[in-house]
């Protein structure tokens, strides 16, 4: 009787054979290639310079690229990206240059306006599989034209901060001026206050005095103008009347008011 192994009869396969020289060049796994898109932002340091109107000065352009590629590395983008630096610059500068002839050296903020304008929604190369950039710009007038801006902002500035301050100067005075009518004419209506001012100072009663005593000074020459337009009516004969008679009532109200009614009978 004969037995069988537990062996099925079936061998595993051999490891691969290495050859002699995977001992001094081990072989290499392939890399996978990345895929979707890869984005770099290049941000040049260096100024383009474009000249203004009329050529004397120029506009420094500070330039901010945005690489896009697909299916590359980002490491592989930015190389491609600083090694085409120069054929960008020159885009960028056939861009501008008629545009910054066409803008006074002073206006560098119309034309970092205008040229973004025209740079919006572009992107070059427009066609093809290559990596392709879009830029905007900062612009900077010549250094020259800062320094003869200064004194100017320097005096507008300092012209904007006095007119604020007066300003503030203006609603306060008018403020204080409203609150010292109020008060003024509530303590000459009350024959108190004249005594009780002075508890507030000396120079507080002082003026509040001669507040008091001008405005009592008044008085008689309005009173006398009333008195003299009711006899005039009377003088002519019109007898009474409603006129006569409200400008009647005028007088002696105000004669009440201001305690002049002795005076006057």
């Amino acid at each position: 009787m004969t037995t069988q192994s537990g062996d099925s009869g079936i061998r595993p396969s051999a490891p691969p054979r290495r050859r002699w020289w995977h001992v001094l060049f081990p072989p290499v796994a392939p890399v996978a290639r990345p895929t979707g898109w890869v984005t770099y932002r290049h941000d040049v340091p260096a100024p383009l310079l474009v000249p203004a109107k009329g050529d004397a000065f120029d506009f420094r352009l500070h330039a901010v690229y945005s690489w896009t590629a697909q299916n590359i590395s980002y490491d592989e983008l930015r190389f491609r990206a600083e090694r085409y630096l120069p054929w960008a610059g020159g885009i960028l500068r056939d861009q501008a240059l008629d545009l910054g002839r066409a803008h006074e050296p002073h206006r560098s903020h119309e034309l970092e306006q205008a040229l973004n304008q025209r740079l919006a929604n572009q992107r070059w190369p427009r066609v093809g599989p290559e990596p392709h950039f879009g830029v905007q710009v900062r612009v900077i007038p010549d250094e020259r034209v800062r320094e003869r801006l200064r004194p100017y902002w320097e005096n507008r500035i300092w012209m904007e901060c006095e007119h604020e301050l007066q300003k503030i100067r203006a609603r306060q005075v008018d403020e204080l001026t409203r609150r010292w009518c109020a008060l003024l004419q509530s303590m000459e209506d009350d024959p108190v206050t004249s005594h009780a001012a002075r508890l507030t100072g000396d120079d507080f009663a002082e003026v509040f005095a001669h507040y008091v005593q001008e405005r009592r000074g008044a008085v008689p020459d309005l009173v006398s103008l009333l008195r003299e337009a009711l006899q005039g009516h009377s003088d002519l004969g019109m007898g009474p009347s409603e006129y006569t008679e409200a400008w009647d009532a005028a007088l002696r109200t105000y004669q009440r008011q201001h305690g002049l009614a002795e005076q006057a009978n």
